[in-house]
């Protein structure tokens, strides 16, 4: 049973209630009422959210083509851990040299493995076109001035050479190619804004469609 007694303190006034033997204030009888609201709420909601993604996913319509326009963050999300991952991972040395045999090397390695998807010199891909999100033009000044991922430490094209990138079209080569292959590709796109070795340089401007069947 509860009893309502009322005192003051100067201008306060304060009421208490009689509450299990003792006295309770209104006040933290209050307290309690919104704590549990709180933890009702908190538990509806922790119910309500995998519900209305299940629907959303199944009943919905996501983004799953390459046409459709991305998640809200997706960009962010995606490459916030990727940086992370690539500043810790990628070797931070380069085991050989940017000789003109590497180079060319690599510029034949890029043209069987690579330009499909990133163009060559001059040559955009017709593929980049209908891929989400789209593989970056390699040989192409892009809209920080820079030549493809010329400015970036060869050790992070090795990384993304070799391991490849999730919810993207660049796969891991590490399985394809061997580690000094992988090192000339990504010597040849460190160095796409340098003079190249003249039979390089032809390598990544002849258009793919020269190529006889098998050479490619």
């Amino acid at each position: 049973m509860l009893h309502q007694l009322p005192y003051t303190n100067g201008d306060l006034e304060l009421r208490s209630v009689a509450f299990g033997g003792g006295w309770v204030s209104l006040e933290e009888l209050r307290r309690c009422d919104d704590m549990k609201v709180f933890i009702l709420g908190l538990v509806l909601g922790l119910l309500v959210i995998p519900v209305f993604v299940f629907f959303y996913l199944t009943v919905g319509n996501p983004p799953v083509a390459t046409a459709d326009p991305p998640f809200p963050f997706e960009r962010q999300i995606v490459h916030v851990p990727l940086h992370a991952r690539i500043r810790r991972d990628a070797p931070k040395s380069v085991p050989i040299e940017a000789t003109a045999d590497n180079l060319i090397a690599g510029a034949h390695i890029y043209r069987r493995q690579c330009a499909t998807c990133h163009g060559l010199q001059g040559i955009p891909s017709e593929f980049a076109k209908g891929m989400y999100p789209p593989p970056p033009p390699l040989w192409e000044t892009n809209h920080h001035g820079v030549i493809g991922v010329s400015n970036d430490p060869p050790g992070v094209t090795y990384w993304k050479v070799a391991n490849g990138i999730r919810l993207t079209g660049m796969p891991a080569y590490q399985h394809v190619l061997n580690p000094t292959q992988m090192w000339q590709v990504s010597l040849l796109l460190a160095n796409a804004d340098k003079p190249l070795p003249p039979e390089a340089l032809t390598t990544v401007k002849t258009p793919l469609e020269l190529d006889l069947p098998g050479q490619q």
